[in-house]
């Protein structure tokens, strides 16, 4: 993989501890352990070569140790992100459980709330007095009454579909879900459970009703197209998502 789009790290982390079973511990500790090497290497490496830059406060905070520094929390954070994201990689390689789904075109199906969230970040430019709704908090509620959000996946050879679920939290690099459907990406799944297509929109998610669907008198006359969306498809939660080198 040569491009990192998406990685739960809290779910791919739960992983590791779940796979290494009694050994938790232990991983654990080669965790906690690493961690204080990759601090050292930061303090003896980094803060030499930003020592100049007073803004940094590195020349002040070097016995204290530079990850003290927010530029050196950011180092951390990174280099302890990509060390869980390695073990993930190594660790997956073997593992049935872990779907690993490609060919995927990944839409967001209209009236879902991904579709909603898709848009509502360039809602903060709209006028509200039309409407009577605060469009620029929009997003923030959506932000903060739901974590994951679900995607449509169709195969671009058979047609066949699926559902994956996207920890809004969990993207790299500033991608976003708007993203995904311009990328050629492979997903790494976790098979959590069934859903209609229908069932996605917002009207079966405030019902709490994952198979709930709202039918029209079109897609009563039309049931070949009304059964195909009351189909169960398989759920997946997607722990990475990213660009693999084509030969």
């Amino acid at each position: 993989m040569i491009k990192v789009v998406y990685f739960d790290e809290e779910s791919a982390s739960d992983y590791l501890d779940i796979t290494a079973g009694g050994k938790a511990m232990s991983t654990s500790e080669q965790v906690k352990e690493r961690t204080k090497r990759v601090h050292a290497e930061v303090d003896a490496k980094v803060s030499a070569k930003l020592g100049w830059l007073p803004f940094l406060g590195v020349a002040g905070e070097t016995g204290a140790g530079f990850a003290g520094s927010r530029a050196g929390k950011s180092i951390l954070s990174k280099t302890l992100s990509n060390t869980i994201l390695t073990d993930y990689l190594a660790a997956v390689d073997d593992d049935d459980r872990i779907m690993r789904l490609v060919d995927l075109r990944v839409t967001a199906p209209e009236g879902s709330m991904a579709y909603m969230k898709m848009y509502t970040p360039y809602m903060i430019i709209a006028k509200t007095d039309e409407t009577g709704v605060d469009l620029a908090r929009l997003d923030e509620a959506l932000e903060s009454a739901k974590g994951y959000y679900e995607l449509l996946g169709a195969h671009t050879g058979n047609g066949s579909k699926c559902v994956l679920r996207f920890n809004i939290r969990a993207f790299r690099n500033n991608y976003g879900l708007t993203d995904l459907g311009r990328m050629r990406l492979v997903f790494h799944g976790i098979l959590v459970g069934e859903a209609t297509e229908d069932g996605l929109g917002i009207e079966s998610e405030m019902s709490n009703d994952a198979t709930a669907q709202t039918m029209t008198a079109l897609e009563l006359l039309d049931d070949s197209r009304a059964a195909a969306n009351r189909t169960l498809l398989d759920v997946y939660d997607v722990l990475l998502a990213g660009v693999e080198y084509a030969e």
